[in-house]
């Protein structure tokens, strides 16, 4: 009966244990992201879930019900900003939607822990599973992808090489390396682990020689053949937050043009350096331009007054427009201040249940707000404006989360990139992990990034990932700031899907491998009694409990 009694309070403190570490592992991964950034709190974070998942009586049910604890622990913190928008409940469906995919990461994760060199398999999972993440479901939501916490960390360098999957995949495996070594030592004094312990110190030291290695192709560049820009950025602000914003429309183009002649003021009396063009955010003037006079008049005026292009952020009512479908483009245009408009970039990639609502008789039933989304259509083109003889690659607000908006456009000739934003809906920590996604896309593509916000926060980066000037939050204010212009192209520019591939393709054949295995070794089974010693023995996982 002690016995029983024994075994029954050790197998509850190992359960209780293991929730602690699975929701402490993903308030730990929710604070390497602005506006923490504790880039080192994802390692930490994954090392938890990787030292839950891998002991051998948590079967595949119970990882899966680890891995949601472990994502609701992440994105309820990592999204409260949703809730600001649109109110707690669409903030907690969305959060519970993107939990699932750490929860169903868990499942490969405990059939692949008996496998020799699982942090390597793990990781390549890891990343598979964001890559679906990004496509699934309405067009993907990529926001919480590992990559991202890492733009103030070592291992952002890996960007330049691979993009933001390699950069998950590296910060992934160093996560699952540290829970295998901290396994294996905690097993030194029982089993011989020269062989466990190899494959994840091998890891860890190439992952440090890699990152020292890759750090000098990072380093700031003076531009292809020395050629630089001056770019100003105009961050108007708006009356007030909240979603009402656009009730106050002209008030918004009023504070961006008032920003901007002021700036035309300086640049008369020397406070600030002539700029070959002006970049204003997102939704500037969601007065249509095109068919408002007085919005014409007044953005030509700004043009004129600082004597440079305007990359105007606006919403174009389209051809099938009706009073009760007001379908329209979210559109950046070059305002020449002689010519007037000029070439645009119509939004490629919109936000569902923000700019378009999927099923909108359905989900209208779960909330006010989803009448206040709108009825915007994706766009296409190169993703690229000619601005003062200049090849700029926009990426506006939503689609510099997606990998291919800013590749496509370097690839089309980009020379810098700009992502104009409209955070009025947010929060400034929405708008601090927009950034983050800049300083990633500077790595990645090796350009210059010019981050343009109605509220803020405005900045301009450097190829290096580094900020060389920044506004405030809910502020109006302007940069001015001379950035290299650069046309060499990336190893990521140009490999990044195909290392996403690659990795997904390891992911797959590593499961295939492994279950191919257990059908054929019944005693290998991951939770069978006789699996469970074999890891033991291997040491790669925990020592089996008495059950009673």
């Amino acid at each position: 009966m002690r016995e029983v009694s024994a075994g029954s309070a050790h197998a509850l403190l190992r359960r209780l244990s293991e929730l602690a570490a699975a929701l402490g592992g993903g308030l730990l991964l929710a604070a390497s992201f602005p506006p923490l950034s504790w880039w080192a709190g994802a390692i930490g974070g994954l090392a938890l879930l990787g030292w839950v998942l891998a002991d051998p009586l948590t079967r595949a049910l119970g990882g899966f019900g680890y891995g949601l604890l472990f994502g609701l622990a992440f994105y309820l913190p990592l999204l409260p900003w949703v809730g600001v928008m649109v109110g707690p409940l669409p903030w907690v469906a969305l959060a519970v939607v993107c939990a699932l995919f750490p929860a169903v990461f868990a499942v490969p994760a405990v059939l692949l822990r008996g496998l020799t060199g699982w942090p390597l398999w793990w990781a390549a999972w890891w990343t598979a599973i964001e890559g679906l993440k990004g496509v699934f479901p309405f067009g993907g939501f990529p926001w919480g992808t590992v990559g991202f916490s890492q733009a103030d960390g070592p291992l952002a360098v890996f960007a330049r090489l691979g993009g933001v999957p390699l950069v998950s995949f590296t910060t992934a495996l160093v996560g699952f390396c540290v829970a295998a070594v901290a396994l294996l030592v905690r097993r030194s004094v029982r089993t011989d682990l020269k062989g466990a312990v190899g494959v994840p110190v091998a890891c860890l030291a190439l992952v440090i020689l890699a990152t020292t290695a890759i750090g000098p192709m990072v380093r700031p560049s003076t531009g292809q053949a020395g050629f630089t820009v001056t770019v100003a950025v105009v961050q108007g602000n708006v009356p007030r937050l909240g979603l009402d914003f656009n009730a106050q429309r002209r008030a918004v183009l009023d504070n961006h043009v008032r920003e901007t002649l002021r700036l035309a003021e300086d640049i008369r009396s020397g406070r600030a350096a002539a700029p070959q063009f002006v970049i204003w955010p997102e939704n500037s003037s969601d007065i249509d331009p095109l068919i408002n006079e007085d919005a014409w008049r007044q953005i030509t005026r700004a043009a004129e007054a600082v004597g440079a292009p305007i990359l105007v952020g606006t919403v174009l009512a389209r051809p099938e427009w009706t009073s009760a479908t007001p379908v329209s483009s979210n559109s950046v245009i070059v305002w020449d201040p002689v010519t007037g408009p000029g070439q645009r970039h119509d939004k490629k990639i919109v936000q569902p249940f923000g700019e378009y609502l999927p099923w909108r008789g359905f989900f209208r039933h779960f909330s006010d707000y989803a009448d206040r989304a709108g009825y915007f259509v994706a766009g296409n083109g190169s993703g690229v404006v000619q601005a003062a003889g200049v090849p700029v690659g926009v990426t506006t607000c939503w689609e510099v989360i997606f990998d291919r908006a800013a590749r496509e456009a370097v690839l089309n000739g980009a020379q810098i990139l700009a992502v104009p934003s409209n955070n009025a809906t947010f929060n400034e920590q929405m708008s601090r992990q927009q950034l983050a996604f800049a300083k990633i896309r500077a790595i990645e593509h090796g350009r210059s990034v010019v981050v343009a916000g109605t509220t803020g926060i405005s900045a301009v980066i450097t190829p290096a990932g580094r900020v060389v000037a920044d506004t405030g939050f809910f502020e109006p204010a302007y940069l001015v700031e001379r950035i290299p212009l650069q046309a060499s192209v990336t190893p990521a520019t140009r490999w990044a899907p195909y290392v996403q591939w690659a990795l997904i393709a390891i992911a797959v054949s590593a499961l295939a491998i492994s279950l191919i295995s257990r059908s054929l070794n019944p005693s290998s089974r991951a939770g069978s009694p006789e699996g469970s010693r074999a890891q033991a023995v291997n040491g790669w996982a925990w020592r089996p409990s008495r059950r009673a």
